[in-house]
């Protein structure tokens, strides 16, 4: 009985000391994900992919979100990151087709980003708003979207009940 004690009081001290480093493997494999995350798709597919988004949104009844930016962004990881938590997963959902639109090192659809007047100077990411039939609506004019990591939550959700269509 003393041996069942000894070895349950040894389990347990195993687990509280664990636990903590479990957990911070876990924070760390997320962060990796996150860091390495692709989230710009080749930019041989924007003008296909903005095309399909006006068919969905036209037929969804939904706004369209260009996001201009690289897989090697870091704010544009925390923007993706932003728009894929509570409550903005919901918004971006039910009222938007977000198209991530790979500019490259600003060598990519740089005529894309003039035609919907997306400032690519000030930096990534970058974001237009289209109408469901491809209309824009709204285009960032200082780059307000290149420091995300200066950025809240918030303000992205801000952003998206702004610009979600009125139903």
């Amino acid at each position: 009985m003393h041996r069942i004690r000894i070895t349950a009081l040894t389990a347990l001290a195993l687990g509280l000391c664990i636990s903590p480093l479990l957990a911070q493997a876990q924070a760390i494999d997320n962060y990796s994900a996150l860091v390495h995350k692709v989230i710009y798709p080749s930019p041989t597919v924007a003008r296909a992919q903005i095309r399909h988004a006006i068919a969905v949104a036209s037929r969804e009844h939904k706004h369209i979100i260009l996001d201009f930016g690289g897989n090697w962004c870091a704010d544009c990881k925390v923007l993706n990151y932003y728009f894929h938590q509570p409550p903005n997963a919901g918004l971006l959902e039910r009222n938007f087709v977000l198209v991530d639109i790979n500019v490259g090192r600003y060598t990519h659809n740089l005529a894309l980003a003039k035609k919907y007047n997306v400032p690519l100077h000030k930096g990534v990411p970058a974001m237009a708003v289209l109408d469901s039939h491809g209309k824009l609506l709204y285009s960032q004019t200082n780059g307000q979207f290149e420091r995300m990591s200066r950025v809240s939550q918030d303000s992205v959700t801000a952003f998206l009940n702004m610009w979600k269509p009125s139903r």
